[in-house]
């Protein structure tokens, strides 16, 4: 399979409102598109968002990475998914963002050409038994902005299907914190529910937390404390901790894992594709935890269109279960760049949304073109 052509578009979405992360104010999504089409006209779209405190990145820089990968990826055949992470890691250092760009445009166009849904694709190469139809994914709903506020939003969308939350900490006093926590807890009871500090809180503030009453109906607390710290605070987190623990920020591919793995610290991963580089790396990472008894959540960065939610998604349908919930990060857009764009039903999203081959999501090039940001313009080769 031979890349004849590639079209790259940065673009800026703005969020139905601004949306308080513990050390950033995001308003809207920055994220970058590529449409790649190869010998026999097919087109494979890809894509990745920028995220300056997860992965470095941001649109300029992604852009670039994804611009010279575009660049050099032309005169490559891609002709096996096994290779792919192999031939990209051989063109540039690191950047996992921009990789996962380009090998999701590079997966749907290879599933496309073999008649498979990239989430059959991904199931059939591990291994597992065949599905007609996998169980519809659970969503995860994050929850924000005044305690009123959030109760609120949390019954509106509990009448809507909604049973996986999550509690964005760490910005407010811990009293605070756990008041609003113990306060949702009551009016969610049995649903899953977590909280995410995004590293903000000190381990023993963390510590506190996870001894309080007040946190003890949580399913987990992800990334109470922050990625530079020593893995040993997160040996003495876990082992004082009354609930599980899971990590983010802290987990960039499956060395990580297995690194927290060894020393007993974490519960479970939030796996996102541009902090694992790809596809197919995430769905190994989302084996392994699964073979050791940990827990999985899979998420989109803040926020990213139906595209990279569909590709995202194909990991959970090819693994039938996802006990700490999607991530759907496209549901807090103001618009989506796909006429028909994933839509939560009961608050769960089935595979019958997605297209029989490829992805399962084609954006519309008029709705893209639309939304590329200011200053920017659509590249192509």
């Amino acid at each position: 399979m031979k890349i004849t052509q590639a079209t790259i578009f940065p673009l800026s979405i703005p969020l139905i409102e601004p949306m308080k992360m513990s050390h950033d104010l995001i308003t809207d999504a920055k994220t970058v598109l590529i449409c790649l089409t190869d010998e026999e006209g097919r087109t494979g779209w890809g894509e990745a968002s920028t995220a300056p405190l997860m992965t470095g990145e941001t649109l300029g820089s992604l852009l670039a990475n994804v611009k010279y990968l575009a660049d050099k990826a032309r005169a490559l055949e891609w002709n096996d998914p096994k290779r792919f992470s192999v031939l990209l890691d051989s063109l540039l250092y690191g950047n996992p963002s921009a990789k996962s760009c380009l090998e999701m445009a590079l997966l749907d166009l290879y599933t496309q050409k073999e008649s498979i849904s990239l989430w059959r694709y991904l199931r059939a190469q591990s291994g597992m038994a065949e599905l007609e139809t996998p169980a519809s994914i659970p969503l995860l709903r994050m929850l924000g902005g005044s305690l009123e506020k959030e109760i609120a939003e949390a019954k509106t969308f509990r009448a809507l299907g909604f049973r996986h939350w999550k509690i964005k900490i760490g910005s407010l006093p811990l009293a605070e914190d756990l008041h609003r926590v113990e306060t949702l807890s009551d009016a969610l009871e049995g649903d899953v529910i977590s909280v995410d500090a995004n590293g903000a809180m000190g381990l023993a503030n963390a510590v506190l937390f996870c001894e309080s009453a007040a946190a003890r109906r949580l399913a987990f607390a992800e990334q109470l404390i922050s990625a530079d710290v020593p893995i040993e605070d997160f040996v003495a987190l876990r082992k004082k901790s009354a609930i599980p623990i899971g990590l983010d920020e802290s987990i960039h591919g499956l060395g990580e894992i297995l690194q927290f793995m060894k020393a007993d610290a974490v519960d479970g991963a939030s796996l996102k594709l541009i902090k694992i580089g790809g596809v197919l790396k995430a769905f190994e990472c989302a084996q392994v935890l699964s073979v050791n008894g940990l827990k999985t959540n899979l998420a989109c960065k803040v926020a990213e269109t139906s595209l990279s939610a569909a590709a995202t998604a194909s990991i959970g349908f090819a693994m039938g279960d996802v006990p700490w919930g999607f991530s759907m990060s496209n549901q807090y857009l103001r618009f989506d760049i796909c006429t028909q764009p994933l839509v939560a039903e009961q608050g769960h999203l089935p595979a019958s949304q997605l297209a029989a081959s490829g992805v399962g999501i084609t954006p519309d090039i008029h709705r893209v073109k639309d939304a590329i940001a200011k200053g920017y313009s659509l590249i192509q080769y």
